[in-house]
């Protein structure tokens, strides 16, 4: 009886090694993350504040980082992560603006915050 006991630790063992295996090897199926990479039109709302009413910007996504695809003078800093949340600064001069939202196929939303004011954004793929 004990080297039956001792056979069934061993088998048991060996199940929840050879299981674990299997579950931690098996390789994921590849799957690619959508580009946002291209021009995008992104419309800037203001909801409260003193900020002009809206801005609309050409914005370039290359490799997930956001750019002035435009001749405004603003600087754009930002990233689109592979899921589609966005987060950018903007900034002209001495003010600034945080935002943060989230993009899905050729369109994307969120919202923005700069000095006393704040609001939404809305993107759409051009290109």
């Amino acid at each position: 009886m004990n080297n039956s006991l001792s056979r069934f630790k061993f088998i048991a063992a060996t199940g929840v090694v050879l299981g674990a295996a299997a579950l931690f090897g098996t390789a994921a199926p590849a799957t690619s993350a959508p580009s946002y990479d291209g021009v995008w039109s992104v419309v800037i709302i203001t909801n409260s504040g003193s900020c002009d009413r809206a801005y609309r910007y050409p914005i370039r996504i290359s490799n997930g980082s956001l750019l002035n695809e435009g001749s405004s003078p603003a600087t754009i800093n930002g990233k689109v992560a592979s899921n589609g949340a966005v987060t950018v600064t903007v900034s002209a001069g001495s003010r600034s603006a945080s935002g943060s939202g989230r993009l899905s196929g050729q369109a994307g939303a969120g919202s923005w915050r700069g000095g006393d004011c704040s609001g939404i954004w809305e993107a759409e793929k051009r290109g």
